[in-house]
């Protein structure tokens, strides 16, 4: 961990800053990467070493250092070992850049044809004192399409001396046919526990002293570059005193604290958006820029829908540990539902504030927006009731339909039979009821007509109600099917089932029938719903094909007739009896009334706890 003799320069006050003093300079100093360590010295050890290697990754996690690494590993004076000496000559070379046999090359500024071509022609020479001439070419992917490929050939079949180490944090760039020729090692992002613990240890060695919260905040920006760590940490020990804060990390870094965006969240979950711009504005005043807030505000509630889905405080990557409750309590608060639109809508802001030079402003009506928002899990959970109630009324209509014979169903769906489920058919007052016939003497099975078929059981138990137990029917004088379903359908008998036809009907087809303010029948086959002018939405979804198709139905398995169904809007009074019965411009609380008597209504206020907050009148 120390500083190599090569960056110490003894002859001046020249400064080595912490990333490079601190560089890993062997495979026991190389943190976060033990799989791609582990490889490499098993390589060595087993004499299996490639002659190229290609390591990707993100920035500031470790691929040029285990590319010199490695280098010093294979040129080692006594021999290739996975544990190099890195106090040796050969290897203050390499770790300085000045060794002769190890070449590192920027691929950014060596990105052409004829640097290519003059590596080689420089491939052929032998190392000048080590076993391995060694290329290491930083940012391959920037190099050219006619470099790579002039560089194939050598790649395809090297000099037993040479070894290529390509480094890339882009290798989607890179072509397949120099991409086949390496052996790929993919650097995975340093965890944020493995940063702290090297920046404890380098905070030591600078005789200095740090709370645990200020280095959690340097890897949480770090984002898994142990480079970007050290240059962080390097930034608050310029102007500490010895002791690294939290509170100085904040102000270097120009971010909020944990408990600021918590109470912002907090303030935002309570609709109060007063307060919420309250906390905003407190925020800039202390320095915190209005994109990096919005940045952080998108970590936060990755770290609150984390915690809602169950995840424990280890799944935390932008808020402390201790947090870990507290997000839990706000998402339950809230709801998954509403925390995932939130989620997308401080992304979609974040898109926007980076084209824009009114940040501020940007995220002051995003905040709002969110206090404005529905509670978007009742509606999620509202709509699943709806379903689950929906599939037990059709489950209980398929059980039901279940339990009656084939040929019963067939009748009752061509309307020549009563359900016996339905009560007695109404006879008008001053009417005999039909005389019953005696039933045909039998005939063979062979010649009765199909009419004829049905059994007199069949014909008493669907044809009326059955009378009590205690006084069973005649056997002989069933009564005839003819005459029942040819029976028009009165308004009482409907007025008497229609309760009957609402329970078995589909919840949410039922609920909008009931916004007919009157039913009857006007004529012989035809059931008409009236509804008010003010429930138009009400009569165009009944008036919808499967709604349409359900209340039919419900009605022929109810009465045993089938029936037509027509939807008509009440009828407007004569303008005299209108403008004496009902003023001719309603007030806006006369209005509200009849709205709010409207069952459709209604039912959003009570299951959602809804408000009407404005009235808009359609254009006709």
């Amino acid at each position: 961990m120390g500083t190599s003799a090569n960056e110490q320069d003894s002859g001046n006050d020249s400064y080595v800053v912490v990333a490079r003093r601190y560089r890993p300079r062997d495979f026991d100093q190389l943190v976060g990467q033990d799989h791609v360590a582990k490889a490499l010295q098993g390589a060595i050890e087993t004499s299996r070493v490639g002659h190229a290697y290609l390591f990707t990754g993100a920035r500031g996690v470790g691929k040029t250092s285990t590319a010199r690494i490695f280098a010093k590993a294979l040129n080692h004076p006594g021999g290739p070992t996975s544990h190099p000496d890195s106090e040796s000559d050969v290897a203050q070379a390499i770790d300085s850049g000045e060794d002769v046999d190890v070449i590192e090359i920027d691929g950014a500024s060596n990105r052409g044809i004829d640097e290519i071509r003059s590596l080689r022609a420089n491939v052929g020479v032998r190392p000048s004192r080590s076993r391995y001439k060694i290329y290491i070419i930083d940012e391959v992917h920037m190099l050219t399409g006619a470099a790579f490929n002039a560089l194939l050939k050598t790649l395809e079949e090297p000099p037993e001396h040479v070894k290529f180490i390509f480094c890339t944090t882009d290798p989607e760039k890179i072509p397949i046919t120099v991409l086949s020729r390496c052996q790929r090692f993919d650097f995975a992002p340093v965890e944020s526990s493995k940063i702290v613990g090297r920046l404890r240890e380098i905070v030591e060695a600078e005789n200095s002293t740090a709370e645990d919260e200020a280095l959690e905040l340097l890897a949480r920006r770090a984002a898994g570059s142990m480079r970007d760590s050290q240059s962080l940490l390097e930034q608050v020990l310029s102007f500490s005193d010895g002791h690294l804060t939290a509170d100085q990390v904040h102000a270097m870094l120009g971010t909020a604290d944990d408990q600021r965006l918590h109470r912002l969240a907090q303030a935002m979950q309570a609709r109060d958006a007063a307060s919420a711009l309250i906390q905003v504005d407190e925020a800039v005043a202390a320095g915190v820029d209005a994109g990096r807030l919005t940045e952080q505000m998108l970590g936060y509630f990755r770290d609150l829908m984390t915690a809602s889905v169950g995840c424990d405080a280890s799944m935390l990557r932008y808020a402390a540990g201790s947090m870990h409750d507290s997000l839990v309590e706000l998402g339950q608060q809230w709801g998954l539902q509403t925390v995932l639109a939130i989620v997308g809508l401080v992304d979609e802001t974040l898109v926007r504030i980076r084209h824009s030079v009114h940040a501020r402003v940007l995220l002051e009506s995003t905040l709002i927006q969110i206090c404005h928002l529905p509670d978007l899990q009742a509606i999620v959970d509202l709509t699943a009731a709806a379903q689950g109630l929906a599939s037990d009324h059709s489950e209980k209509k398929n059980a039901i339909n279940k339990t009656q014979p084939s040929s019963v169903g067939a009748a009752i769906a061509t309307g020549h039979l009563t359900p016996a489920s339905t009560p007695p058919t109404a006879i008008p007052p001053g009417t005999a009821p039909p005389a019953a016939t005696p039933a045909p003497a039998a005939t063979p099975a062979a010649t009765q007509t199909p009419a004829a078929a049905q059994t007199p059981a069949a014909t008493q138990t669907l044809g009326t109600a059955p009378p009590p137990a205690s006084t069973p029917p005649p056997a002989d004088h069933p009564p005839a099917v003819d005459s029942i379903t040819s029976a028009p359908l009165s308004d009482a008998e409907l007025h008497s089932s229609w309760k009957q036809i609402l329970d078995e009907m589909d919840p949410m087809t039922a609920t909008l029938v009931k916004a007919a303010e009157k039913f009857g029948v006007p004529q012989p086959g035809t059931v008409e719903l009236t509804f008010p002018e003010t429930s138009g939405l009400a009569m165009s979804r009944c008036g919808s094909p499967q709604n349409k198709e359900e209340i039919v139905r419900t009605i022929a398995r109810v009465t045993g007739r089938q029936l037509t169904v027509t939807l008509v809007t009440g009828t407007k009074a004569p303008p005299m009896q209108q403008a004496v019965a009902k003023p001719k411009t309603q007030n806006r609380m006369q209005r509200m009334r009849e709205i709010e008597a409207n069952p459709m209504v209604r039912a959003c206020i009570d299951l959602l706890g809804a408000e009407i907050v404005r009235i808009d009148t359609p254009r006709s």
